[in-house]
């Protein structure tokens, strides 16, 4: 393999679901246009994909601290009001579980699950490719953790998406500068090549 995977190597794909794909209040335009660089990424590593999907509570009550606020702005997306077949995964995506895997989280980052971070030890992974959305909440919370983690990660830009064009710009710049002893950036189709000689 050469500098952006090795042999453990796994993806993480943040929050590619319907109800960020499908017109809600937190609809992101952005997402179909990057979604075939993940399924290009998910159909090389099927096995070694983990997607999240971020889970509202049922209501602005069941949330905790400042999550009621957020959600009483929000009411929409809470699950009383939300259908729920709007937290699945975006169907081109669901087709690959499994093998993929998918883990649930109530916030922005993925690893208050201890779960998570079990599997990723236990299959001996040092590498986490970081695909999804959005590139300045939830994909910036995937990538500090994993960073404070101990795992190397690998970012390719036209796969991440935000709403908003300055900040997801801006997130990226941060992660070019700031982490460049811990995290690469890459384009999918640099990645893809790379991925192809893996054995």
């Amino acid at each position: 393999m050469g500098e952006l995977t090795g042999t453990h190597t796994a993806h993480l794909c943040i929050d590619m679901q319907r109800m960020f794909a499908e017109p809600t209040e937190w609809h992101a335009p952005w997402l179909l246009c990057i979604l075939p660089a993940i399924e290009a990424i998910v159909d090389r590593l099927p096995a070694r994909t983990i997607f999240t999907r971020f889970i509202p509570p049922a209501s602005a009550e069941e949330a905790v601290g400042a999550w009621r606020d957020y959600y009483r702005k929000w009411a929409s997306m809470t699950r009383s009001r939300l259908p729920p077949e709007l937290l699945e995964l975006v169907p081109s995506l669901a087709r690959y579980v499994p093998p993929a895997r998918v883990v649930d989280k109530p916030v922005y980052s993925p690893w208050f699950n201890a779960d998570l971070v079990g599997a990723l030890r236990g299959a001996e992974i040092d590498t986490i490719i970081v695909s999804g959305g959005e590139t300045d909440i939830c994909v910036t919370a995937a990538v500090l953790g994993a960073i404070d983690h101990g795992f190397r990660v690998v970012l390719p830009t036209d796969a991440v998406f935000g709403s908003a064009d300055e900040t997801h710009d801006a997130m990226l710049r941060v992660f070019e500068s700031r982490f460049g002893l811990q995290l690469v950036t890459c384009t999918t189709q640099d990645l893809l090549d790379e991925l192809r000689y893996a054995s």
